[in-house]
């Protein structure tokens, strides 16, 4: 008797972990598809893995048959990232084709003031906008086999024919060039002669690079995939607890 009562009892708490399974694995997968992003928790710290796939929407909607990211989505998340007493760190994926300018600089301007340990990954492309996105990271990795595409700013649709035009392409050119060689090792004049190039890219300007070039240049930090920048985001993650239990308790942050 005491024997079957003991096996319903192992039963009933094996069904009742199933389910607390189920439940969490159905959280997950359902964030993932609403924020394109997933919560990691090993070893005592917890990173949140935040993905910049397909092309970045900005101010105007792109098509149904297209992949993108959106940027009211990503802002709101990274503040609640930086907020969270639970999330150590910031994993930042891109596949990007690039997308709105304002936009993605916006999110890049987020990224780089986080005061939690941030680290990025280009894998297959970080285009155009993706740049200010791959450096924005406390730490940048590349792939060998992926490409970066540098390139000045255009804009579709009607442009007036003015002076003042030009100048505020100008204005956004230089924008972008300050945030890249501000978070990484790049030089301005070099990142500008990559800008003009006439001779690598068909009917149009720019320089298109691979992972060792990016890092040669010094664009991005390391050539590297998911288990370098995880090294390197925990890493980063120990050193800040460390510095936080080192400091006085109402200065923490």
């Amino acid at each position: 008797m005491q024997e079957e009562m003991q096996k319903k009892t192992e039963n009933s708490a094996d069904t009742e972990n199933k389910t607390v399974d189920d439940t969490r694995e159905a959280d997950n997968l359902s964030y993932l598809m609403k924020t394109g992003g997933v919560i990691s928790r090993s070893a005592g710290e917890t990173i949140h893995c935040l993905t910049i796939i397909g092309q970045i929407e900005g101010h105007y909607l792109l098509g149904d048959g297209q992949k993108v990211t959106k940027y009211e989505h990503i802002i709101p998340l990274l503040v609640s990232i930086e907020e969270s007493e639970e999330i150590d760190g910031l994993l930042l994926v891109l596949n990007t084709m690039g997308g709105d300018v304002e936009a993605g600089l916006a999110i890049a301007e987020m990224v780089a003031s986080m005061t939690k340990p941030t680290v990025s990954l280009v894998l297959g492309g970080g285009h155009s906008i993706g740049v200010p996105l791959a450096v924005s990271a406390g730490v940048s990795f590349i792939v060998p086999s992926a490409t970066m595409t540098i390139h000045p700013v255009r804009m579709s649709g009607t442009v007036v024919g003015v002076p003042q035009t030009y100048f505020y392409f100008q204005r956004m050119q230089d924008r972008i060039i300050r945030f890249i060689t501000d978070h990484s090792g790049v030089s301005e004049q070099d990142f500008r002669q990559m800008l003009m190039k006439t001779d690598e890219i068909a009917t149009d300007t720019g320089t298109l690079i691979d992972g060792y070039q990016a890092v040669n240049c010094g664009l991005i930090d390391h050539t590297g995939g998911l288990a370098e920048a995880l090294e390197e985001l925990r890493r980063q993650i120990r050193t800040h607890k460390e510095k936080n239990a080192s400091r006085d308790p109402a200065e923490r942050t």
